[in-house]
């Protein structure tokens, strides 16, 4: 399957990192483990920034994440990081994001969390209010994936 480019504008939410001259490895390029950081941003302000999902006894956990490196990133500059979300389960969420430098889509992602209870460590549901907040940033059938 070969997977749509979404243009940075298409996403819901929209976030960016700074790009820190630490972040640059011995080819002089962003090392590739920090694109998780840079998705880590978008996450983060979805779940915890833009709604303050935050239920007692509770967090969200990755549970798989694939992502696609397309492009290199480079110092000194910014990445622009879009966030949707493409599925909501009855204890996950399927997060799809884009990496962008300069306009240029440099890495796609699909992330599922679950939302973990914290002393039984197994997935709890979510809450109606949740999934309601949830659904401002769900597009459905907008990423899909193309067979080649």
């Amino acid at each position: 399957m070969k997977q749509n480019r979404p243009n940075y504008e298409d996403f819901p939410l929209k976030s960016y990192d700074k790009i820190r001259y630490r972040d640059t490895d011995r080819q002089g390029h962003v090392n590739n483990a920090l694109f998780s950081t840079f998705l880590e941003t978008g996450r983060t302000e979805l779940l915890y920034v833009n709604m303050r999902l935050n239920p007692e006894n509770a967090s969200f956990v990755i549970a798989n994440k694939n992502l696609d490196l397309l492009s290199e990133i480079q110092w000194p500059g910014i990445v622009e990081i879009g966030t949707a979300i493409r599925r909501i389960g009855n204890s996950s969420v399927s997060l799809f994001q884009g990496l962008y430098q300069n306009g240029k889509l440099v890495a796609l992602a699909d992330t599922v969390i679950v939302q973990m209870n914290e002393k039984t460590r197994k997935p709890q549901p979510l809450s109606v209010e949740t999934r309601e907040e949830l659904k401002q940033y769900l597009v459905e059938n907008k990423f899909e994936k193309e067979r080649n």
